[in-house]
């Protein structure tokens, strides 16, 4: 907010007051498995530059695992000032982090993974675009490698591990979405959109993703803006062993098509994802088999598997058009 004071000669002085932007972070988890990468997770939370955070926990209807929690970090948290509920019953990661969403009472909601780390200045650096007007923010998701990195992982499909990819902005820019574990928005206007789909999101054996692509795309449509991304907004997301498997990842891409055509039947918007169908074949898949007849053995392996992870996409998405499995 800015105040104008008149002094001498009828010029003006503006007195601009700072003003501070509440974020409220939302953090689900629900498995015991992932305890201390949670209170790591939390801990980066803690840590941050930006200090007007309120930080909300939900864990996603396992009691014992909220027991534990409550008697092996309960001192923490309180010390912290950090929120911790239990969902009645398992309500699956989109409808956790709307619970989160509804109980913060921040100006701004962010979200990130019990499996990742944030960067000490993530909130700041988010907070930056809210200051240029935005409406929603995110950032960059950098892989953080507890195993060994595949030689044959491209980077141009790292969204499958949840990291930014090859082909997103290098600067600031206004895109669709960023992802889930790295992504904010006014709080009142996520309420006002109604949150995250719950036909949308990872709940028990359903793998069904695109929850944060689907309410971007809905935003986009009532009120013109997309997200902000500063790639200066990092958020380090690990990346286990079995993540790195080639059938962990081939499921993923599956699931990924066939989640892309459930969000079309829902808002109706898949422009971004044929962009970078047109992106893999005349930039990329070009470009690595140039590197492979240049005798670049990793770029054979990678264009093996793009074109691989392609076709698993296209046939999620078909299967997901004809509606061919019960979810």
């Amino acid at each position: 907010m800015c105040a104008k004071t008149r002094i001498r000669h009828n010029t003006f002085i503006l007195i601009c007051q700072r003003v501070k932007v509440e974020v409220s972070v939302v953090v689900c988890t629900y498995t015991p498995r992932m305890l201390d990468h949670f209170i790591e997770c939390v801990e980066s939370l803690v840590n941050q530059s930006y200090e007007n955070i309120e930080i909300i926990c939900i864990v996603d209807g396992n009691e014992d695992y909220y027991n534990r929690i409550i008697n092996e970090y309960g001192e923490f948290l309180r010390e912290n000032s950090t929120k911790i509920f239990l969902n009645e019953k398992n309500l699956g990661l989109s409808e956790s982090r709307n619970r989160g969403a509804e109980l913060a009472e921040g100006d701004v909601v962010a979200f990130i993974d019990d499996d990742a780390i944030a960067d000490e200045r993530w909130i700041e650096e988010l907070v930056k675009m809210y200051k240029r007007g935005a409406i929603a923010a995110g950032g960059k998701l950098v892989p953080l490698w507890i195993t060994k990195k595949p030689k044959w992982l491209p980077e141009e499909f790292y969204w499958l591990i949840g990291a930014t990819h090859l082909g997103f902005p290098e600067v600031v820019a206004e895109v669709r979405n960023t992802f889930g574990s790295n992504i904010s928005f006014k709080r009142n206007i996520f309420l006002d959109l109604g949150g995250f789909s719950k036909h949308l999101g990872i709940k028990g054996n359903v793998v069904l993703q695109s929850e944060e692509t689907e309410f971007c795309e809905r935003m986009r449509k009532k009120y013109g803006k997309g997200v902000m991304y500063n790639p200066n907004a990092i958020v380090y997301h690990k990346v286990f062993e079995n993540r790195t498997k080639l059938g962990f990842l081939a499921r993923r891409a599956f699931w990924q098509g066939y989640s892309k055509a459930v969000m079309e039947r829902i808002a109706d918007g898949v422009g971004e994802e044929r962009n970078f169908l047109k992106y893999l074949l005349k930039s990329r898949i070009p470009a690595r088999l140039k590197g492979m007849l240049r005798g670049d053995f990793r770029d054979g392996l990678k264009l093996f598997t793009i074109m691989l992870f392609t076709a698993l996409v296209g046939a999620g998405y078909f299967g997901g058009k004809l509606r061919l499995i019960e979810i």
